[in-house]
């Protein structure tokens, strides 16, 4: 492959909208194991939020599929590989990308446990306050939510 189309290829992986009307592949190999990458998705996605016990499994998979793309971006990148093989990449790629940004888009139960901790520590930085300025001394000792 030529320099240019290197180039090229590699301006498709990188450009903001790549995956804007891009599939996620059906079947990937990930780090020597084959996976049902759209079932997969679509499975995570049906639920509104990450069950506990499948949040390691998608963290992990998030996790592979990251390393995944970096492999292939370095092949396309360094590769003694054709246009055709190149291309190849590229698709691979923004599939995978797609299917990182439909996992990444998850995560409703960890955004609400953070809201709450948000609020416990604003009213428990409150009732410190509120103690202090009215003269009781070791407020933050006292202050238990």
């Amino acid at each position: 492959m030529k320099e240019y189309e290197r180039k090229g290829l590699l301006e498709r992986v990188e450009r903001e909208g790549a995956t804007v009307g891009a599939s996620i592949p059906e079947e990937i190999t990930v780090q020597g194991q084959d996976i049902d990458l759209r079932e997969f998705v679509f499975e995570i996605k049906r639920r509104d939020t990450v069950p506990r016990g499948e949040h390691d499994r998608v963290e992990q998979a998030k996790t592979n599929l990251r390393r995944e793309r970096l492999q292939r971006k370095q092949r396309l990148e360094e590769g003694d590989i054709s246009h055709e093989e190149g291309e190849r990449l590229v698709e691979s790629i923004i599939g995978i990308d797609r299917a990182l940004n439909a996992l990444e888009s998850l995560g409703g139960t960890n955004l609400e446990a953070e809201e709450k901790a948000k609020e416990a520590a604003d009213q428990k930085r409150w009732m410190s306050f509120l103690q202090k300025a009215l003269g009781k001394k070791d407020a933050s000792k006292r202050s238990r939510l």
